[in-house]
């Protein structure tokens, strides 16, 4: 076994491959890291590794649903350009038929799933391609998958609701989609998230000179009202519902609709990379150097 590791890693240094990856060439190569080298170049293992430290933040969010299986998803790659490619495409149905067929628990699971499919495709788009995050969810036969995909597959939401009809629970998800609810309701806040929100209100207003000289009791209250707001806007149940004439919160239409929401996600493209910004000018002209 010892040995075995240190060829890894020295296989590893040589090419910047996975780790997997150094272990299955080398187990395919008699332990030879010169043969080892060749079989991942051939298998097109190198080109996606040097591809690896570049940001992918585009790509596209999407539902899919199998019977009482539903999953949403979100896979990236470099350029909006691709994302909108049959390529692309191709490649996200392909993964999300691999996550539905063996429902993977997490992440690292469906990666590894799914990495001999991404080196191909790395191989042949020609940018860096990640699956990002996945949730898989099931319903019961009398409940319903709601779902609602904006601006082909910018952003992307999908629920499980009971009671009430398959339109409203498409409607929820739409509500998800545009308002990005964190919780289903109040109650569901981590006690210890409220907690914290509170010391950092207090500070706030202990700051602001506008609350100079205010009782502490009536200080007391506005920081409670200021971390109320703040989980109010971002609680499913206690937002405003967008189809609703008169801002009447959610947890109304869902009473309404004798309906409960057991489960949502809501994945946007890209949220949270940071996004590489490009001088498109400067990329070209130095393209054209190269050329010389």
């Amino acid at each position: 076994m010892a040995d075995i590791i240190a060829l890894i890693k020295e296989l590893r240094e040589r090419t910047g491959a996975g780790m997997m990856d150094c272990k299955k060439a080398l187990l395919e190569s008699n332990m030879d890291v010169a043969k080892a080298q060749a079989w991942l170049h051939e298998k097109g293992v190198l080109k996606a590794a040097k591809k690896a430290d570049r940001v992918a933040a585009e790509g596209l969010s999407l539902v899919f649903i199998n019977g009482q299986q539903g999953l949403l998803l979100e896979v990236n790659c470099e350029t909006d350009f691709v994302s909108r490619g049959d390529a692309f495409r191709k490649l996200v149905n392909d993964t999300a038929a691999i996550i539905l067929k063996n429902k993977p628990k997490t992440l690292e699971q469906a990666l590894t799933l799914t990495a001999n499919l991404f080196t191909e495709a790395t191989v042949k788009i020609g940018e860096k391609l990640s699956l990002r995050r996945f949730s898989l969810m099931t319903k019961l036969p009398h409940q319903f998958f709601g779902q609602y995909v904006h601006m082909n597959g910018v952003v992307s939401s999908l629920t499980v609701v009971e009671g009430g009809t398959q339109a409203f629970a498409d409607q929820l998800a739409m509500h998800i989609t545009d308002r990005n609810p964190l919780y289903p309701s109040l109650s569901s806040i981590p006690a210890q998230l409220i907690k914290e929100e509170t010391v950092k209100q207090q500070a706030l207003v202990k700051e602001d000179p506008k609350y100079t000289n205010k009782p502490e009791a009536i200080l007391v209250k506005i920081v409670e009202g200021k971390v109320n707001t703040m989980f109010k806007e971002s609680s499913l149940d206690m937002q405003p519902f967008m189809f609703a004439e008169n801002e009447e919160p959610t947890k109304v239409f869902l009473e309404k609709h004798k309906t409960k929401v057991h489960q949502f996600a809501r994945y946007k493209v890209g949220e949270g990379i940071e996004k590489k910004v490009v001088d498109f000018a400067s990329e070209v002209m130095s393209q054209v150097k190269n050329t010389h």
